[in-house]
């Protein structure tokens, strides 16, 4: 059967709404058999990846923190040689004073 056939023994709007139909049920079985299933496990990637980029925020917290325990350590170490520097500066101008 063709479709100038069905056209004229049932009319325009019927055939056209039969054919409206087949395409409506065509879209929700696509989506139920092809796109829920793929959605669902590009969720459950979303939801990995979420918690991995929390664990590498965490990581580089505690990183962040002892790269700035190391640069105060520094720091201090330097202040304790320049004092004691200074201690010997002070030390040999009272030495050639005498």
């Amino acid at each position: 059967m063709d479709i100038a056939q069905l056209i004229s023994d049932f009319g325009f709007p019927v055939v056209a709404v039969v054919f409206l139909g087949y395409f409506i049920y065509y879209v929700w079985n696509f989506m139920n058999t092809e796109i829920k299933p793929a959605l669902g496990e590009m969720h459950m990637a979303l939801i990995r990846c979420i918690d991995q980029m929390r664990m590498l925020d965490q990581d580089q917290i505690r990183l962040q923190q002892k790269v700035n325990v190391v640069l105060e350590y520094r720091a201090r170490q330097e202040l304790l040689k320049d004092a004691e520097e200074k201690e010997a500066l002070e030390i040999l101008e009272k030495e050639n004073k005498k």
